[in-house]
């Protein structure tokens, strides 16, 4: 029977950047819908910009925009780096939207009249320098339970949930000010009220048995902390209709706009909302990081039942992601930006590579680049791609068979595994599919190996025998690639044209393809570069990934398992900084430096390698990203301005000791900032 189904990954916050780490729920549930949709399910693909909070109203602030013109810009950006991942939604909106705004008003009437509403006076940390109080995210300190520092407002690292002023030594980390703590009025939900019911779901297979027995441990076996949902202003969000001067916090509207991103799908296509959000028949399937499960598995299911609307039938969460054993880091240039993949590698090898690793666990998944390349070209290459570059070329000029020859029962052995491999896929155990899959491509390619269509071809006696080969292994291809078809769509469509045939069932996978010519063949996929990986690492070593306000954690939406790290070279460009102190300007210790040394580092496109002299015999050695604006030889004698009090860097080149001052957008458009005559090495700016 065909089944109805709502599908939503977590909304990335519109503050940041898509990396590859939010990849791995947006590959992954892609897949899932795709799978969904070559099965004939009615499925559907809901997403969003997470707008709200006080991250974007400060951002805001700092480049003197309005926010919608930052949600605009980020939108535009966001979609940009879906679309070249091959993710397709059915409708990505925005949370500041009217369509939420009004089912956040509805839902929060629900909970009102269920009398789960209470009004308290907290006590809450203020930044008194930014004039602001503190939401959890900008605020680290020690954390109260197991003592580990550097850690947020609201939750540890060790599992620990607690309020901000129980941090020990809180700071703001908008100013670096340490916060005081003010009270201010705060709507809380009771979702004790509730406990009984979220027991009996809890259990009721939605879940994983690891998250079920988390909650249960951690959550469900006391009384439940009443839920915070208001913000005091200023705040950008929506105001609560009932409670002046107070906004929902954002993990109230967030999840809301699930909702509203699916009726702006429905005013656009024609269909009930209700049918989609009041319809018991109607399958919702959420997908997130572990480390948004407190929200989408007590408060949400608890939104939804006392507003009446559809509960989901299944979260799928994901553990975070590594890069080469390690938390992502820009100074290992592993934080890398969607789109600095994009410029040096094929996405088909990430959405191939991620999913050989995803099963159906809350496991985390590294990203071994020696790994990746080694399974791509391995699999995807030697295995599938070389199933129809040994064998299209002879077909172009045999066509397929009228009818299909003996293979010795490989296609019959394969068509069997599709309901374990379509099992796999409804599971999340991607894998496990993959691995069954690929045992059928190693049947398919000893075949070939063994038949050598290529020892045949100039044998005019033998042009049945060639056909027939060529029909085995191209039916063999067709029959993986309609069990890759979710995972890589771009080959899906290749294949299609190459063959003359459109994939677009999973019971295809059943079928032959005969009596049919085949096209020229050109190349569906070329090996892994090793020198794209390295170009990939050396461009996001110099990469900014957040904004002057960055809001690292929400930024990283489901995938919070990183470093942030600084960078080596200081380009002034034509933005609004935040603002600072005289105070904090004085920290930083400019002075004027000569070149005296100057050469090129051969295993990075954009770095020199400088020598500065400050006099007095007194020197640093820095990595400049300005390879494509100057050549070595020239700059030596030069004076530039440098931060000569910036701590030193270790890069895989050698250590960056300071940092020298340029304006321009990157590039050859870079211009070293350099002083008038008469200043010498070693004289402070002021």
């Amino acid at each position: 029977m065909k089944r109805k189904i709502l599908v939503t990954s977590a909304l990335p916050y519109a503050n940041g950047h898509i990396h590859i780490g939010h990849l791995v729920e947006y590959i992954q549930t892609d897949i899932w819908v795709r799978f969904q949709k070559l099965c004939g399910n009615d499925c559907i693909y809901i997403c969003a910009d997470d707008t709200h909070g006080t991250t974007m109203m400060l951002r805001a602030r700092t480049e003197k925009r309005t926010e919608d013109e930052i949600i605009k810009i980020m939108n535009a950006a966001h979609l940009k780096d879906f679309n070249g991942f091959g993710i397709e939604f059915d409708n990505y909106g925005s949370t500041h939207c009217e369509e939420n705004r009004t089912l956040c008003n509805e839902i929060w009437a629900a909970i009102r009249k269920a009398e789960m509403v209470e009004e308290k006076e907290i006590e809450q940390l203020y930044d008194i320098e930014a004039k602001i109080f503190l939401a959890d995210r900008f605020v680290k300190g020690t954390c109260p339970k197991c003592g580990k520092k550097d850690q947020y407002g609201d939750n540890c690292e060790c599992g620990a949930h607690y309020s901000p002023v129980d941090l020990t030594d809180p700071v703001s980390t908008i100013t670096g000010t340490i916060p005081e703590i003010r009270k201010s009025k705060h709507l809380f939900v009771n979702i004790e009220h509730e406990h009984p019911f979220l027991d009996q779901w809890v259990h009721s297979g939605t879940l994983q048995p690891e998250i079920e027995n988390y909650l249960s441990a951690q959550f469900l076996n006391e009384p439940l902390h009443h839920w915070d949902v208001s913000r005091p202003e200023p705040y950008f969000g929506f105001k609560i209709p009932d409670s002046p001067n107070n906004y929902w916090y954002v993990w109230f509207d967030a999840p809301i706009g699930y909702m509203g991103s699916t009726w702006e799908w429905c005013k656009l296509k024609g269909h009930d909302f209700n049918d989609w959000w009041k319809n018991p028949k109607t399958e919702i399937h959420h997908f997130i990081g572990k480390d948004i499960t407190y929200f989408h598995t007590l408060f949400w299911p608890t939104m939804l039942k006392v507003a009446g609307f559809t509960l989901p039938k299944k979260i799928h969460i994901h553990g975070f992601l590594t890069v080469n054993g390690e938390k992502m880091a820009k100074r290992r240039g592993t934080f890398i930006l969607a789109s600095t993949y994009l410029k040096h590698l094929d996405p088909s090898y990430m959405r191939y590579f991620y999913a050989s690793k995803l099963s159906s666990r809350v496991d985390d998944m590294d990203l071994n680049f020696e790994e990746f390349e080694t399974k791509v070209n391995a699999d995807l290459i030697g295995n599938v791609i070389n199933l129809a570059s040994r064998t299209a070329k002879f077909a172009v000029h045999t066509g397929l068979s009228e009818y299909y020859p003996d293979d010795n029962g490989l296609f019959e052995q394969a068509a069997a595994l599709g309901d374990d491999i379509a099992e796999a896929y409804e599971n999340g155990d991607y894998s496990k599919a993959i691995r069954l899959i690929m045992e059928c491509g190693n049947r398919a390619n000893k075949f070939i190996e063994d038949a050598a269509p290529w020892t045949i071809k100039l044998d005019p006696t033998r042009k049945t025998d060639l056909q027939d080969i060529c029909t085995i292994g191209l039916n063999l291809f067709r029959q993986i690639v309609v069990y890759l078809a979710p995972v890589l769509p771009k080959l899906k469509t290749q294949v299609e044209e190459l063959l003359n045939c459109k994939i677009d069932h999973w019971n295809l996978s059943q079928e032959h393809l005969l009596g049919t010519q085949v096209n020229p063949y050109k190349h569906l996929m070329t090996r892994v570069d090793k020198s794209g990986i390295d170009k990939i690492i050396e461009d996001s070593q110099q990469e900014t990934p957040f904004s002057p306000v960055a809001d690292n954690r929400n930024n990283n939406n489901g995938n919070s398992n990183f470093e942030e790290d600084s960078g080596d070279a200081l380009n002034i460009e034509p933005l609004v900084a935040a603002k600072i102190s005289i105070d904090d300007f004085t920290k930083i210790d400019l002075r004027i430096a000569r070149i005296v040394e100057a050469s090129e580092v051969k295993e990075a496109r954009k770095l020199l390698r400088l020598k500065l002299s400050l006099g007095g015999g007194e020197f640093r050695n820095v990595f400049a990203g300005i390879k494509a604006a100057y050549e070595p030889e020239k700059l030596i004698g030069r004076l530039v301005v440098c931060v000569a009090n910036l701590e030193p860097r270790q890069m895989k080149f050698g250590t960056s000791e300071a940092m020298i001052v340029a304006a321009g957008s990157g590039g050859s458009e870079v211009f070293l900032l350099s002083p008038d005559n008469g200043a010498k090495p070693g004289m402070r700016l002021h």
